[in-house]
């Protein structure tokens, strides 16, 4: 208990699954937390609600990540109420279109890269600037995806937005080293989040799906927190530049049988 007493950490995509697990993962271990949405008010206020139930301080915050003054903005007011920030977690992101590349307008695969990638980018950065000016230490962690590795037709925004995301972490790891900043990525695969909201809904599609998962499940939102955890602990000072594979062995089991 009390991992993460004293910390303050600052959650992009808190209003639900991921984001929302996260958040309340930290409360339980003694953050306090910076709630933030795009779109979904309702939902950051609900994971508001369960962060005070730990008897923790959050405030929610609305932000367009594909906009770097907003998130100039995001972190002014974040500092504003709390002084500081130690963690970052980069967990909003646009799920793949659906589209292939030849049929694929510039505007949606500009969406993508902008939201996953650029936002990461902009949020990571405007970290980094206040952990120098307070002298260093600190934990990025960013919510990537199996597909960083895993690709399929249909997804190229996606894909290459996670795998761009994947280096950009393992850029950061050896640039924030010396400045005891750690930078890693999680990895999730099938996850029952409102970004595969058909599994939730679809009994059918999600057990034809989860046969594809060596462990014959897909994950919860809370199985992911509690890598996050461990990554934004002290537990984790000397891990850097690592990707953490959360998808039951899916991508341990691509091309079998082949």
């Amino acid at each position: 208990m009390d991992k993460l007493k004293g910390k303050i950490a600052l959650i992009t995509g808190s209003d639900s699954g991921i984001g929302r697990a996260t958040a309340i993962e930290f409360a339980k271990e003694g953050a306090d937390v910076v709630i933030c949405y795009r779109s979904d008010k309702e939902g950051a206020e609900e994971t508001l609600q369960e962060v005070q139930k730990h008897n923790r301080k959050g405030i929610v915050l609305q932000v367009d990540i594909t906009d770097e003054q907003k998130v100039e903005q995001l972190f002014e007011q974040a500092l504003k109420e709390f002084g500081t920030l130690d963690i970052l977690v980069n967990n909003a992101a646009v799920n793949g279109s659906g589209i292939n590349v030849a049929d694929m307008d510039t505007e949606v695969f500009d969406r993508t890269i902008r939201t996953n990638l650029y936002g990461t980018f902009f949020c990571s950065r405007a970290f980094i600037r206040h952990r120098k000016q307070k002298g260093g230490k600190g934990k990025i962690i960013n919510v990537s995806s199996v597909h960083e590795e895993i690709v399929s037709a249909g997804t190229a925004d996606y894909c290459a937005s996670k795998a761009a995301v994947r280096n950009l972490t393992r850029t950061l790891a050896l640039e924030l080293a010396e400045d005891g900043i750690n930078v890693n990525n999680i990895c999730p695969g099938m996850i029952l989040t409102p970004m595969n909201q058909k599994a939730i809904d679809d009994k059918e599609a999600r057990e034809e799906s989860e046969q594809n998962i060596p462990m014959k499940r897909a994950g919860k939102p809370e199985e992911i927190a509690k890598v996050a955890l461990f990554l934004a602990s002290s537990d984790s000072d000397y891990v850097t530049g690592s990707s953490y594979f959360m998808d039951g062995g899916l991508s341990q089991h691509v091309g079998q049988g082949a």
